[in-house]
């Protein structure tokens, strides 16, 4: 198992960066937030899951050991892929997921794309036993530059399979709330998820 790499980011794509460790370009597939830390040209380093198919091997990546090893957690219930996974880490921190799933919040597992009231029901009643110790920070995440939040926040929302009118309409709605220090660029996508998850 690949469990973190460290390099230097050669590329930022929409849903994945590529860091080159080694001579070796390794495409690593990571959520709206933790592609908006990264920067081009700089060191990098991620932790990663490696996740094995029979026509593919995939690697995920995430800002810390603690958001790799609640994804991992989370592909233990049922009909929940990588791509869930990952959905559910771009709209809340771990600690927010570990109190929903704890406190049985199904409104706030909903807000992810992709799960629904049952399925929703369901992580509880799977994950409630495996998701560890419940935190009770304010789930707002570390702090990051906020410039060209507009761009990354776009991205973000395309990633997670919104239109590009849609995500620009969202990009608008949350430029028109903000009023002086513009708030971290995870804290603004998961605003924008929620905005969207309105209009569906």
């Amino acid at each position: 198992m690949i469990a973190s790499v460290r390099g230097v980011v050669t590329a930022i794509l929409p849903d994945s960066a590529v860091v080159e460790v080694g001579g070796v370009g390794m495409r690593v597939f990571c959520a709206p937030n933790t592609l908006a830390s990264l920067r081009n040209g700089a060191e990098a380093r991620l932790a990663t899951t490696l996740i094995v198919r029979e026509d593919s091997l995939t690697l995920y990546g995430f800002a810390d050991d603690d958001e790799r090893q609640l994804f991992e957690v989370l592909l233990t219930a049922n009909g929940v892929g990588p791509r869930i996974a990952q959905a559910v880490l771009a709209v809340h921190q771990p600690d927010a997921v570990r109190r929903a799933i704890g406190g049985g919040d199904i409104a706030a597992l909903t807000q992810v794309p992709g799960i629904g009231k049952r399925g929703a029901e369901k992580m509880i009643v799977e994950l409630k036993g495996k998701i560890g110790p419940v935190g009770f920070g304010d789930g707002s995440g570390t702090s990051m530059l906020a410039g060209a939040w507009q761009e990354q926040v776009r991205q973000g929302v395309l990633a997670l399979g919104w239109s590009a009118t849609q995500a620009d309409q969202a990009v608008a709605a949350i430029g028109e709330t903000i009023d002086g220090e513009v708030p971290p660029v995870p804290v603004l996508l998961r605003q924008a998820i929620r905005l969207l998850g309105k209009t569906r």
